[in-house]
C-alpha cells in the first residue's frame, strides 16, 4: 500500500479513536471507569425494582464492553500501520480492497475470510 494511502486511512483511524475515547468519557461522565460511573449512578437513584436496576447495570457494562471492543479493534489498526502490515488480510495474506478498508478502516480480513469467520461463529 502506497504511504499516501496509509496516511489517509490512518488519520481517518485517529479520528475514530478520538470520537471512540470522546464517548466513552461523555458516558462515563469524565475520566471513571464504568464500574464507577456505575455505582455513583445507581446509588443517587431513588429506588427501584431490584430487577430494573440489575438490567440497567448489565446494559451499561455490556455498552461498556462493546465500546471497549471498537477501540481495541481501532487500536490494532494502528499497530498495523506503525509495523507496515495494515491492509493485508491477517488470516490469509491478500491485501484487503481499498473500498473495504475506506468503509471500514479497522477491518483486519478481507472480504473472503470475514465472511467465512462470521458463518463459523454463526453455526
Amino acid at each position: 500500500m502506497e504511504q499516501g494511502q496509509t496516511e489517509t486511512f490512518k488519520k481517518q483511524l485517529l479520528r475514530q479513536r478520538a470520537d471512540l475515547l470522546a464517548q466513552l468519557a461523555s458516558l462515563r461522565g469524565g475520566l471513571v471507569s464504568r464500574v464507577e460511573a456505575s455505582t455513583t449512578h445507581f446509588g443517587e437513584r431513588e429506588p427501584d425494582s431490584r430487577a430494573q436496576t440489575e438490567t440497567e447495570r448489565q446494559l451499561e457494562f455490556a455498552l461498556d464492553a462493546r465500546e471497549g471492543a471498537e477501540l481495541d479493534t481501532v487500536e490494532a489498526a494502528l499497530r498495523r500501520i506503525a509495523d507496515g502490515s495494515y491492509g493485508v488480510c491477517v488470516d490469509c495474506g491478500v491485501d484487503i480492497s481499498l473500498a473495504r478498508l475506506h468503509a471500514t478502516p479497522e477491518t483486519s480480513r478481507c472480504m473472503a475470510c470475514q465472511t467465512k469467520l462470521e458463518k463459523r461463529h454463526a453455526g
